[in-house]
């Protein structure tokens, strides 16, 4: 299992129309074939500088690099992500073994 993370902090101004449309056409992302757990979180601390986070998980590295390159995930990195992300932190985890 592959858990794959993103901190993110957006362009827009906080409670705008612009970031409410970016968070909702990020949803897109969850119809994609291998994800599964797909969350979008609300950044609570001020510890970092991120104000949101996305959240999913693939069974494994194969579900994930076809996620990589799904038409659907191209396109929002090319057509929102870029443009509107301003500065984010990605973390990709696999369970330690015990």
């Amino acid at each position: 299992m592959i858990r794959h993370t993103v901190a993110f902090r957006l362009r827009h101004p906080s409670g705008s129309t612009a970031e409410r449309s970016f968070l909702t056409d990020a949803e897109s992302l969850a119809a994609i074939p291998g994800v599964e757990r797909f969350e979008q979180l609300d950044q609570v601390s001020s510890k970092n500088p991120y104000a949101f986070g996305f959240s999913m998980e693939f069974a494994d590295q194969d579900a994930y690099e076809a996620y990589n390159a799904h038409p659907v995930h191209v396109a929002f990195v090319r057509d929102r992500w870029v443009p509107e992300v301003e500065d984010f932190l990605e973390l990709d985890y696999v369970p330690l073994a015990g």
